[in-house]
């Protein structure tokens, strides 16, 4: 296997997931739109590629069914293990029950209490740990040692980014003449996937990652070119709980140097503020850790250098937004805080 994963890789990713993993739309941001919310149009036009309209609600299906569909029949017998703060579990979950295997998923305590229930009705074995993501990888080792399971890590393996690259080979295909593609950064099995598909088919493409400040981990490792690993203290703090990783994965901060332009840290803030602009003219649902790709294509076009591009693509992660902010969200939209 190549120390890179190859554009053969990713195509036979994309036909090992379709009928499972669903080709997501890629919609326009209307201008007319922004400006009846009252916010300031930018000089190129901005596509969403809804990965929220995924089976369980994000893209974390395409890496976790992409390696699990690999197993053999003795390791999906015995079962699959994950460590993960909502979606990828979801995927692990659902990737497991399409194949008859059973999926243990290690979550944190203070993962989001929609993302735990819509992962037990998938019919996973859920256990609790601390916060820190350090924390529920070695449970899942000391478990998968015990009991024989099969890890499936959320983002550090070539079946998951090769999984997750297939939603790049997907924008170049439904945008032609797309400039610009930018990628939520926690672990980076997306943006790493995303950023060898669009390079290795459409070199020309800028790609970009978007993290949050309070968890600016993979920005600071791109930059130094040194992998680095922040505190969950730290990382904890921010709204985008999906983003929460302490660092980039090994394989994917190959990949990440390899191919990205560069990454960009938004505030909260910035965060609330594109999940408003989204809630309010379109009829997408963005969690905060799909919505920094927005964020950071209104509040950074100067950084990322998009004032002489006509096309950009963000990438919505995920839709799984609990109840109680997409509400509290709705009121400030209804009392004119969308912009």
């Amino acid at each position: 296997m190549s120390e890179f994963v190859t554009l053969n890789e990713i195509q036979a990713a994309r036909d090992r997931i379709a009928g499972v993993a669903v080709r997501t739309p890629l919609y326009r941001l209307e201008r007319a739109r922004l400006r009846m919310a009252k916010h300031p149009e930018p000089e190129f036009d901005i596509y969403i590629k809804a990965e929220s309209e995924q089976p369980i609600g994000s893209f974390k299906l395409r890496g976790a069914y992409n390696m699990v569909a690999q197993l053999s029949p003795k390791a999906l017998q015995l079962g699959v293990i994950t460590y993960s703060s909502g979606n990828h579990a979801q995927g692990v979950a659902y990737a497991a029950r399409a194949l008859g295997s059973k999926a243990v998923i290690v979550m944190p305590d203070n993962a989001p209490a929609i993302k735990q229930a819509a992962t037990a009705a998938l019919g996973a074995e859920i256990v609790l740990v601390g916060p820190a993501s350090s924390e529920r990888k070695l449970k899942a080792e000391e478990l998968a040692e015990r009991f024989g399971y099969t890890i499936i890590p959320p983002y550090d393996h070539p079946h998951i980014i090769a999984g997750q690259a297939t939603c790049g080979l997907e924008i170049v295909e439904q945008l032609p003449g797309v400039d610009v593609v930018i990628s939520p950064v926690s672990g980076g099995g997306l943006l790493s996937g995303i950023a060898t598909a669009v390079k290795l088919s459409a070199p020309q493409v800028r790609v970009w990652g978007a993290e949050p400040e309070l968890a600016a981990d993979a920005k600071e490792s791109f930059e130094t070119k040194k992998l680095v690993e922040w505190p969950a203290a730290m990382t904890t703090r921010t709204i985008a709980d999906g983003l929460r990783t302490q660092s980039l994965g090994e394989l994917n901060f190959k990949h990440v140097l390899q191919y990205v332009d560069g990454i960009v840290a938004v505030s909260e803030e910035e965060i609330f503020s594109a999940m408003r602009l989204m809630l309010a003219v379109t009829k997408l649902v963005p969690e905060p850790s799909g919505a920094v790709t927005l964020a950071a294509a209104l509040y950074h076009a100067e950084e990322i250098g998009l004032h002489r591009v006509r096309k950009v693509a963000v990438v919505l992660s995920g839709g799984n937004l609990e109840p109680a902010l997409k509400d509290k969200l709705l009121h400030e939209i209804a009392a004119g805080q969308a912009e």
